[in-house]
C-alpha cells in the first residue's frame, strides 16, 4: 500500500476533526479510497469519512487493507505538513509510515493497533426533509446559539428553517430562508427536534473542507449533517437526539 497526496489539506483538516470525536479508529483502504466509520466513546456521535481514491496522485493498494490507529497520534503528525509538503502514507513493520515531502522528507512511523472494536455499520436512515445551505450559514446559527445554550432546536417547515436556543433568561432565534445558497425540501408538517450543542461545534469544523452541507432530521431522531468536496471527499456525521421527557 502506497497513498500520495499533493494537497495535505484533506487528510490533515479530516483527521483533525474526527480526533475531536474519536481516538482511535480503523481505516479501510481499498479501489475506492480511504474509508472510516467510528463511533464516539458515548455512543452519541458517528463518524464516516471517505477520501476519494482521485484525490490522491500516487494510489497503489494491490488488496483491500485495514489498519487501526490512535487519531491523535495521526493528528500530531500531519499538523506538521506544510501546505506544499506532499504526503505519503505507507504500510512498513506492522506501523502506519507518514513521509511528509518538500525542501525537506520528514518521515514518521505510528503502530498499528490491535483494535478488537466490532466493525461500525452505518445505520440507514430515513428522513422527512432536507436542507442545503452554505457551511458558513449553518456555522454562524450554532456558534450564535452557542451563546445561550447546551443544546440547540432545528426546525423545517415549508420555505423555513430555524435554529434555535435557550437559556436561563436568554434565547437566540436563527431564521434561515431559502436563497442562492440555501434549498429547503421540507412537507406541510413543522419538524422539531434538539441536539447538542458541544457535539456540533466540532462537526461543524468540517465547513473548512466543503462549501455546503447538508442537514436531515426527524424528531426524536438523529440528525446528519453531509459535507462533500467533489472528487475529493465526503465527510459526515450521525449524532444522536435530545429527546425531551414531556
Amino acid at each position: 500500500m502506497k497513498l500520495t497526496l499533493a494537497d495535505p489539506k484533506y487528510l490533515k483538516d479530516s483527521i483533525s476533526i474526527i480526533s475531536e470525536l474519536v481516538t482511535e479508529a480503523r481505516f479501510k483502504v481499498n479501489a475506492n479510497g480511504l474509508e472510516l466509520v467510528a463511533m464516539d466513546p458515548a455512543n452519541v456521535a458517528m463518524v464516516v469519512f471517505n477520501l476519494l481514491s482521485s484525490s490522491f496522485v500516487e494510489y497503489e493498494v494491490p488488496e483491500e487493507t485495514s489498519l487501526a490507529v490512535n487519531l491523535s497520534n495521526m493528528k500530531q503528525v500531519l499538523r506538521r505538513a506544510k501546505p506544499n509538503d506532499s504526503v505519503t502514507l505507507e504500510m512498513a513493520e506492522n506501523k502506519l509510515k507518514i513521509t511528509l515531502k518538500s525542501a525537506t522528507t520528514r518521515t514518521f512511523s505510528l503502530p498499528i493497533l490491535d483494535f478488537e472494536e466490532k466493525e461500525q455499520k452505518v445505520p440507514d436512515l430515513e428522513f422527512p426533509l432536507s436542507v442545503t445551505t452554505s457551511t458558513e450559514t449553518l456555522t454562524e446559527a450554532i456558534e450564535d446559539a452557542d451563546i445561550v445554550g447546551e443544546s440547540v432546536t432545528l426546525t423545517a417547515e415549508q420555505g423555513k428553517f430555524t435554529v434555535s436556543a435557550e437559556g436561563d433568561m436568554s434565547r437566540a432565534n436563527i431564521e434561515i430562508l431559502p436563497n442562492d445558497f440555501t434549498k429547503i425540501e421540507a412537507g406541510t408538517d413543522k419538524i422539531k427536534a434538539k441536539y447538542s450543542i458541544e457535539y456540533l461545534k466540532k462537526m461543524i469544523a468540517a465547513g473548512k473542507l466543503a462549501p455546503e452541507v447538508s442537514v436531515k432530521f426527524n424528531k426524536d431522531y438523529p440528525l446528519k449533517l453531509e459535507y462533500k468536496a467533489v472528487d475529493k471527499l465526503m465527510l459526515s456525521f450521525i449524532l444522536a437526539p435530545r429527546v425531551e421527557n414531556d
